[in-house]
């Protein structure tokens, strides 16, 4: 008895000392915290649409739950068979089986309409500023700036004795995407092998990356900083180590880093990656 009662007690603490812990973590631009609670910080129109629907689907299912609990409460207090020794024989009753039918088609149009204009607007653009295309390898992603001529580069997730102050381990890549902040971007994603998909929290972007098909989105970067994302569909061995790092700076910092990268990336060999991503693979 006291084992119980002690084990009792250790969870009860345990609960208390994570809830408060949780409420003092604060979200990092562009990751995710630890203990952190809800979702990561929006930064793009889209973002800023999924977290009010999730809210909106907070108070939804927060109401329906209580409501059920008040109803479980109800009957078990004036239904038991102490307070009601002579049992009802009803078996039917009109007017709850067409509340209990109506209520909950009610419930999912209300839910419905948002949802669908929400995943509307954030399937694609009609006028883009520029375009970035993104294809998913086993186990790295690839990236082309549709607009620029012959500008294209490999992302390869950083080992932790590659990693630099400051960047999180699992998270950072060799190169990253830097894109102009406040601009329209149209986001083309494909993969070359097997399915993946190309998830930025921050941008309320996640999309299945399929071979030979390309599928689309868009986002618009309200903040300078670097973004954090991961292939969020099960790709193979090194599913959890193809990260996507996305810095996004001033339209003028923007076009300077073009000039650079032209110049750094120009006659990219392509497929030495691929060999030294299998390569990884079998070590």
């Amino acid at each position: 008895m006291m084992a119980i009662v002690k084990n009792i007690v250790t969870l009860f603490t345990a609960f208390v000392v994570t809830a408060l812990t949780m409420g003092s973590a604060s979200a990092a631009q562009g990751q995710a915290e630890p203990w952190q609670l809800g979702f990561q910080d929006a930064f793009s129109p889209v973002a800023h649409r999924m977290n009010d629907f999730h809210n909106m689907l907070l108070v939804v299912i927060t109401v329906i739950t209580l409501f059920v609990l008040a109803l479980m409460i109800y009957v078990a207090v004036r239904f038991n068979r102490k307070a009601n020794p002579v049992p009802s024989k009803t078996s039917h009753n009109t007017l709850i089986e067409i509340v209990w039918t109506i209520a909950p088609i009610i419930i999912l149009i209300v839910i419905a309409v948002p949802s669908l204009k929400l995943l509307y607007y954030g399937d694609r653009i009609e006028v883009a500023d520029m375009t970035l295309k993104a294809t998913g390898y086993q186990w790295y992603w690839g990236y082309e700036y549709v607009d620029e001529d012959e500008l294209s580069f490999e992302a390869v997730m950083l080992e932790e004795d590659e990693l630099k102050k400051g960047q999180p381990r699992l998270l950072a890549t060799d190169n990253a995407i830097v894109l102009p902040i406040n601009t329209n971007i149209r986001m083309l994603i494909t993969a070359e092998d097997v399915l993946h998909s190309w998830a930025m929290p921050a941008f309320g972007v996640k999309l299945d990356a399929v071979p030979g098909r390309i599928n689309e989105t868009w986002m618009r970067i309200e903040k300078e900083g670097v973004y954090y994302g991961q292939c969020s569909e099960l790709c193979g061995a090194r599913h959890g180590f193809m990260p996507i790092m996305v810095k996004a700076v001033s339209k003028e910092e923007y076009k300077k880093w073009l000039v650079k990268a032209k110049e750094e990336f120009a006659g990219l060999d392509a497929p030495a990656v691929n060999v030294a991503a299998a390569s990884a693979v079998t070590q």
